[in-house]
């Protein structure tokens, strides 16, 4: 899975890819957006399953995987946003939600993702 480090100023975290769309946007629309400004990765939308939706008393929060080939050298981060980037294991994120070296919230929705998608 690529998993991205936050920038210190976003609370320093590895977290999943994602964002908020603008006003305009789907939320598949942002994702896309999000994940071109952030890594510099261009997603196709036959590579994007949506998963699952989450609807909070002030959100909604829909959930995707996106399975794509990525070749780490030709990821460009957005610095404001992004500290880092690697390939993690299903393993080595589940010691980083558990040793609380992972966005709560990322976290979370991982898990929700992979359960339904039946990783976990």
């Amino acid at each position: 899975f690529l998993i991205q480090k936050r920038s210190e100023i976003k609370g320093g975290k590895w977290a999943t890819t994602g964002g908020h769309p603008k006003a305009s946007e789907s939320s598949m629309e942002g994702l896309i957006t999000e994940v071109k400004e952030e890594l510099g990765l261009d997603i196709s939308l036959e590579n994007i399953k949506l998963i699952d939706t989450k609807i909070g008393s002030n959100m909604i929060c829909d959930l995707y995987y996106v399975k794509m080939d990525i070749n780490l050298d030709k990821i460009c981060i957005q610095k404001e946003e992004v500290s880092d980037v690697k390939l993690a294991s299903l393993s080595e994120i589940m010691d980083m939600i558990n040793n609380d070296d992972f966005h709560k919230t990322h976290g979370r929705a991982f898990i929700d993702v992979m359960r339904k998608i039946k990783y976990l």
